[in-house]
């Protein structure tokens, strides 16, 4: 085992990759961009470095800064967290080439996954169901182009190869339209990805998002964790997550959990990874991988009892895992809701300082948040500022622990978004389980009427 970790990111997520080394007796460094400086998890660190200015890119985004952070103090490892760094391949490779390990998958792994043309490629190979689409990147030509998106059928989405987070995505329901949505969409993927190459796939109406949690070490052993449906969203960002996903078959389930395993053992892949499909009429569709711990590992800590971060660190340390999948048994329901802070109804962002913070207590509730009362939330950054997590021996149960949780919630100071997940707790079709990835959407549209 590692004696001390550099942690590389900021946020709730720092300070749970901070907990999981304490767990193991490793020690945590911390870097921090000024803005930061304040933060929970600092105060808590053994150590904390000071990587640069507010701004993303010249703290939590300078490879430079966070190496020499991690050579000054003596680190073994560089835990990237999600977002920022963390699927970053020549991130990845600078980290290993330094003399570091870096705690997630291989840099060809990333490499493979992070870019959705050669992800899609090699899922279709290890026999993992897609999206109906190009089979690689859409050339200049623009017959060939209009042709596909005929074989397809319309509607057909266009996307860039090396997006993410809901960017780099344009729906195209006309032949009228097509051209001019895939100039537009690979001008932008240049400018936001530094790659402009884009594919096209079959445009699904109605499906939902689910994910398949995977762990892998490097004694080519595998497991796959159970399911999350994360189909509550809002421009393509996700709001709530809950696991299992209500109303799909465990047969189904299994079947593309299995397939997700060989999927990772045929990559060689290892660490934690997270599969995300569509699911619509029976049937589901592999979209991306995401090559890092999710916001919402959580909703799978606690119906499977495996601690996801702490097992990313033994494996990065050459361990094998601690169980094997006949190990695996899923208990209960979990749901978890993104507390971000913004305004609830027209969603503008609200940083700020926080005049009193009262967090929820009582049986089956989690939260995972670094903030405290008199913290002042930059304005620099992404405006989640913690997750409210519940588990209970049945869904109903889930459903009326959050609902009870986020009653007991004070947050002064600023907006959160806390009045919209108490509003979603008592809607009757979320309630029901089993909306698709456009409800919320639809949801909102008519509240704000």
């Amino acid at each position: 085992m590692f004696k001390k970790i550099l942690i590389a990111n900021r946020g709730e997520i720092a300070l749970r990759i901070q907990r999981a080394c304490r767990e193991l007796g490793v020690k945590a460094v911390m870097v921090y961009s000024e803005a930061d400086r304040e933060a929970k998890y600092i105060k808590l660190a053994d150590e904390s470095v000071c990587i640069g200015p507010a701004p993303s890119k010249d703290s939590y985004l300078n490879m430079p800064a966070i190496i020499s952070a991690a050579e000054v103090t003596d680190a073994e490892a560089i835990h990237p967290g999600y977002g920022f760094l963390s699927e970053n391949a020549d991130f990845a490779e600078r980290v290993e080439k330094s003399g570091f390990k870096f705690i997630g998958p291989t840099p060809e792994s990333i490499r493979i996954m992070g870019d959705k043309v050669s992800a899609k490629q090699t899922m279709i190979k290890a026999g993992v169901p897609c999206v109906p689409g190009s089979e690689g990147a859409l050339p200049d030509d623009p017959v060939f182009i209009k042709r596909t998106a005929k074989q397809i059928g319309y509607p057909v989405i266009i996307k860039a190869a090396g997006g993410g987070g809901g960017r780099g995505m344009r729906v195209v329901h006309t032949e009228a339209a097509l051209l001019h949505a895939v100039q537009t969409t690979k001008a932008e993927a240049g400018a936001a990805f530094g790659n402009p190459e884009v594919y096209m796939e079959k445009f699904l109406q109605n499906p939902r998002h689910i994910e398949i949690q995977i762990l892998a070490d490097q004694h080519k052993n595998a497991v796959w964790l159970g399911e999350r449906d994360c189909s509550m969203q809002r421009r393509h960002q996700k709001v709530i997550e809950e696991a299992p996903a209500p109303g799909i078959p465990r047969k189904l389930i299994e079947r593309i959990g299995e397939r997700c395993v060989a999927a990772v053992k045929k990559i060689g892949y290892r660490g934690a990874g997270t599969f995300e499909f569509l699911y619509e009429n029976g049937e589901f569709y592999f979209i991306e991988m995401n090559t890092r711990v999710q916001v919402e590992h959580p909703v799978t800590e606690w119906i499977t009892g495996v601690d996801i971060v702490r097992t990313q660190i033994m494996v990065a340390a050459g361990e094998k895992l601690p169980f094997a999948q006949r190990d695996i048994e899923l208990k209960g329901h979990s749901i978890e809701c993104r507390i971000n802070a913004e305004d609830p109804y027209k969603f503008v962002p609200s940083p700020g300082r926080i005049t009193t913070w009262h967090t929820p207590g009582g049986p089956g509730v989690r939260v995972d948040s670094h903030i405290y009362a008199n913290y002042f939330v930059p304005p620099n950054y992404d405006s989640m500022i913690g997750k409210i997590i519940v588990h209970g021996d049945t869904r109903e149960q889930a459903l009326a622990r959050m609902s009870t949780a986020l009653a007991e919630t004070v947050v002064e100071g600023i907006n959160t978004n806390i009045p919209l997940h108490r509003e979603l707790m008592v809607d009757a079709k979320f309630m029901d389980g089993g909306t698709n990835i456009h409800y919320l959407e639809e949801w909102l549209s008519k509240r704000e009427r």
